[in-house]
């Protein structure tokens, strides 16, 4: 079966200590089609050499230097425009994956017919300790589910851009990966998830996603003022999202 070229995107933004392991994650991957889109956003420290250390040695991989600091939604935009696969895979300069991730998600992609899959995820620590702790995901979601349960890792998504056109997120600072899901699922189509452990996600202290509060209304702010949802759906939604929530918690520990 012919192995369609799979894009990789990833923003990069003072990431010298993580995007070593991400880069060598991706090299190991046993699906060897595909093309690694790094876009660095100005970075202060020495990303840039050394993302182009990388680059010099593996032709797959490429460095895409931002003139101006503009966010993680134009860094990944830049590099959706850029794409020339069958797949858009998304990855952060910090995560990893399985070294069967693309092997297995395109397979699963291609026996089905789907235009957009996720993946379970396991956590790890800053040092990139593995957790004991795997993020569960449904078999399936559409756009009001994911409105109530954003369970969708960015790490994990893979989307086919034959079927969905080019993809573009807003140009919002944070939860762009959110609302780009569900400017997909909006269109009609439905996000399939694989049930296996395929990404790991580094937990970064002072990040957005650690910050349940800061998370909380980055979410609502999604809610309202990109998808523009009415006042009482927002709250039907926020209230989902937040039942969902604690959850996962209290799975986690």
């Amino acid at each position: 079966m012919e192995k369609h070229l799979v894009s990789i995107i990833t923003p990069s933004y003072n990431s010298t200590k993580t995007i070593g392991d991400t880069i060598r994650s991706v090299q190991a991957q046993t699906y060897g089609n595909w093309e690694m889109l790094i876009v660095d956003d100005c970075s202060k420290d020495h990303s840039r050499e050394y993302i182009r250390g990388f680059a010099e040695k593996d032709p797959r991989i490429q460095l895409v230097e931002l003139a101006e600091n503009g966010g993680a939604a134009v860094a990944r935009n830049t590099a959706l425009r850029m794409a020339k696969g069958k797949y858009a895979a998304f990855l952060d300069s910090d995560d990893l994956w399985h070294p069967e991730k693309l092997e297995k998600q395109i397979r699963f992609m291609e026996e089905n017919d789907y235009a957009f899959t996720f993946t379970k995820y396991q956590l790890m620590q800053e040092d990139g300790e593995i957790l004991n702790k795997v993020i569960d995901i449904p078999d399936s979601i559409g756009y009001h589910g994911l409105l109530k349960n954003t369970i969708i890792g960015c790490l994990t998504a893979v989307v086919d851009l034959e079927k969905t056109g080019l993809i573009q997120m807003p140009n919002i600072r944070t939860r762009q990966d959110l609302a780009l899901w569900l400017s997909i699922l909006k269109q009609g189509y439905t996000a399939y998830g694989l049930q296996e452990v395929l990404g790991y996600y580094r937990l970064v202290p002072g990040s957005i996603s650690s910050n349940k509060l800061k998370a909380a209304k980055q979410n609502w702010k999604v809610y309202r003022e990109v998808e523009k949802l009415s006042l009482p759906y927002s709250i039907v939604c926020f209230t989902g999202y937040a039942l969902t929530s604690v959850k996962k918690y209290m799975r986690k520990n």
